[in-house]
C-alpha cells in the first residue's frame, strides 16, 4: 500500500503483513529485493552465507489460477538472484546466497501442479528447499491430500522451512489493550508453529517418510517445552495411542530448529530436548525402566541436540531505529549461541553455520 509521508504530495510504499499493522505497515525499500543491499548487511554483520526466501504470507492471497505460474516465475527469479551472487572469498566452493523456493499451496491448485513445482525447485541448483506456512491447501498440513507432496519433497531431498503467519484463532485472546504486535508475534507465531508440526507428527508423516527434512522457525515454538505433556496425552488417548511407531518425543530428533530464541538458556533447553530423542524410540516403553540420566549423559544430549540447530536472522524485518547500528536480531542471537555454557566451540561453530552447510548441502 502507499501512504502520504507528510511531505507535500510525496508518498511511500508500505508492506502490510499482519492485520492492524502499527504505523500502516513497514517501509518498503531496496533491502527487500536488492542483492547489493543484502550483501552489505551480511558484510556489516560478518555473515559469510545466507539462505533466503520469500516472506510470509507467500502465495496465500493469490488466486489458484495465478499461483502456479507465479510460483514458478518467483523460483526462477530467486535462482538467478542467488546464482548471480559472488563466491565466498575465503572458500570459492560456496556462493554467498542460496534460496528456498515457493510452492503454490493455494486452495484449488491441483496436487499435480504442486508436484511439478517441487520438480522445478529440485532442478534449480541454488534453491535448497522450500518455505511454507501452516495452512497447506486450507485444511492444515495433516490434510491427506498433501501426502504426495511430502513423498515428493522427501524423495527430492529438499528442506522444508516451516514458518508461521496467522497466529492463533482470531486474536481475541490478546484482549482490547493495545500492545502492538508483541503478543501475536512473541506468542501467537510460536504457538501456530507448535500446532502445525504437532498435527503433522500425529498424522504419521515421519513414519511414512523418515527422510523428510523440516526446519522449524523460532526454535520450534512451544513444542520442546510441551513435548512430554504431548507424549502423555497421546499415551492416554484411545484414538491416538496406537497410531505412531515411536513416542512423540522421538520425532523431535527428526526435526531441525532455527536458533532464533534470543537467549542462551532457551537454546540450551531446546538442545537438551532434541538430544534426548533417542531415549524415546519405543512408543510403548515403560519410562520407569529407562536408565537414569547422569550429568555426562545430559551434557552429551545437549551437544548432540545442537547438531540440529541453525542460527538465523529476521532480516529485513525489525531494523534498528538508528540506521548505523547493527541489528539486534543478529547480535543478540549470536551472543546467545556464544553463551550456552554446555556447548563447546565445536557446537557453537556448528550452530553458527556448519549445520546449515550440512542440512542444505551447500556447494557453489
Amino acid at each position: 500500500m502507499s501512504r502520504p509521508t507528510g511531505k507535500g504530495s510525496e508518498t511511500e510504499e508500505r508492506l502490510v503483513i499482519l492485520n492492524d499493522e502499527p504505523g500502516g505497515g513497514r517501509p518498503v525499500g531496496p533491502q527487500y529485493w536488492d542483492r547489493g543491499e543484502k550483501l552489505k548487511f551480511m558484510d556489516k554483520h560478518g555473515i559469510d552465507i545466507s539462505v533466503i526466501s520469500t516472506a510470509n504470507p507467500w502465495l496465500d492471497p493469490i488466486p489458484a489460477s495465478e499461483a502456479v505460474s507465479l510460483a514458478e516465475d518467483l523460483n526462477t527469479d530467486l535462482e538467478e538472484f542467488c546464482s548471480g551472487s559472488p563466491l565466498l572469498p575465503s572458500d570459492g566452493s560456496f556462493k554467498r546466497l542460496y534460496g528456498l523456493g515457493l510452492l503454490p499451496l493455494v486452495s484449488g491448485v491441483p496436487i499435480q501442479s504442486i508436484l511439478d513445482t517441487i520438480s522445478q525447485v529440485s532442478t534449480l541448483p541454488h534453491l535448497k528447499g522450500v518455505i511454507m506456512g501452516t495452512r497447506g491447501l486450507g485444511k492444515g498440513l495433516d490434510d491427506e491430500a498433501l501426502e504426495p507432496v511430502w513423498e515428493a519433497i522427501a524423495k527430492a531431498g529438499l528442506v522444508i522451512f516451516l514458518h508461521p503467519h496467522y497466529g492463533v484463532a482470531e486474536g481475541k485472546e490478546w484482549g482490547e489493550k493495545d500492545n502492538g504486535h508483541v503478543l501475536p508475534l512473541a506468542l501467537g507465531f510460536p504457538m501456530e508453529t507448535t500446532i502445525a508440526i504437532t498435527r503433522l507428527i500425529l498424522s504419521g508423516v515421519y513414519d511414512r517418510h523418515p527422510s523428510l527434512k523440516i526446519l522449524l522457525a523460532h526454535s520450534g515454538g512451544c513444542l520442546p517445552q510441551l513435548s512430554s505433556r504431548l507424549s502423555s496425552c497421546v499415551t492416554h488417548d484411545p484414538i491416538v495411542a496406537g497410531r505412531l511407531k515411536h513416542d512423540v518425543r522421538w520425532y523431535l530428533g527428526k526435526l531441525w530448529f532455527d536458533a532464533v530464541a534470543y537467549g542462551p538458556e532457551e537454546l540450551e533447553f531446546v538442545s537438551a530436548v532434541i538430544g534426548r530423542a533417542q531415549r524415546y524410540t519405543d512408543a510403548h516403553a515403560d519410562v520407569s525402566t529407562q536408565t537414569a540420566l547422569t550429568a555426562d549423559s545430559a551434557q552429551s544430549a545437549k551437544q548432540e541436540g545442537a547438531g540440529r540447530m541453525l542460527w538465523g536472522t529476521d532480516h529485513p524485518f525489525f531494523p534498528p531505529l538508528n540506521g548505523n547500528e547493527k541489528w539486534k536480531s543478529v547480535v543478540e542471537n549470536l551472543r546467545a549461541i556464544d553463551n550456552v555454557t554446555c556447548w563447546t566451540n565445536t557446537e557453537r561453530l556448528a550452530v553458527r553455520g556448519a549445520n546449515a552447510i550440512d542440512l542444505f548441502n551447500l556447494t557453489a
